[in-house]
């Protein structure tokens, strides 16, 4: 990947032996390789038998997630937060790996609407849930420096399972909780 990058700095007109940029290369494959690790990450590593019996059966949300991907269109970065609920079949999944399925989609080239989807799909198939909702708030850097250059717009996605989709009071009581 290096020699990659070294031949994107020639071909941008530079010189790669420039001072600033000798090492530059080797930088940009590590942080590459760094957000794009989610391609090496396996489920079952990640939530390692967080998966715990519960009465619970209220939802439970795991709000203001910040998230860092990058746009497959442009490989750069959109950067924002997920909000993710799920209400409880007889298990509940332990806390801090909502937050590392989040990291594991979005730390691989995508688009927002997949990455929603996959997050929800993923915590579903891991614990079975009576429902899933996933809402992704990001701003995009394609779109901020270049482009059509909106520098205060921002995406919305959201994606819903089971109960989130069938009942419209179960998902207006997940969309009130995180706007709070």
């Amino acid at each position: 990947m290096e020699e990659q990058f070294r031949a994107i700095i020639e071909a941008i007109g530079e010189n790669p032996e420039r001072e600033g940029l000798l090492r530059t290369p080797h930088r940009a494959a590590k942080a590459m390789e760094f957000l794009t690790q989610g391609y090496e990450q396996d489920i079952g590593e990640i939530v390692n038998g967080a998966v715990f019996e519960s009465h619970n059966d209220e939802m439970v949300i795991v709000k203001d997630i910040e998230l860092y991907s990058m746009c497959e269109h442009h490989m750069l970065p959109f950067i924002g937060r997920a909000h993710v609920a799920y209400l409880p079949n007889g298990k509940v999944i332990g806390l801090s790996k909502i937050p590392r399925i989040v990291d594991m989609f979005a730390r691989r080239l995508q688009i927002q609407e997949n990455l929603t989807q996959q997050i929800g799909q993923c915590l579903q198939d891991t614990i079975d849930a009576k429902g899933v909702g996933v809402v992704i708030e990001a701003k995009h850097l394609c779109a901020m420096m270049r482009g059509v250059q909106k520098q205060n717009s921002s995406m919305v996605t959201s994606f819903m399972l089971g109960r989130f989709r069938e009942d419209h009071r179960t998902r207006q009581e997940f969309l009130d909780l995180i706007r709070r």
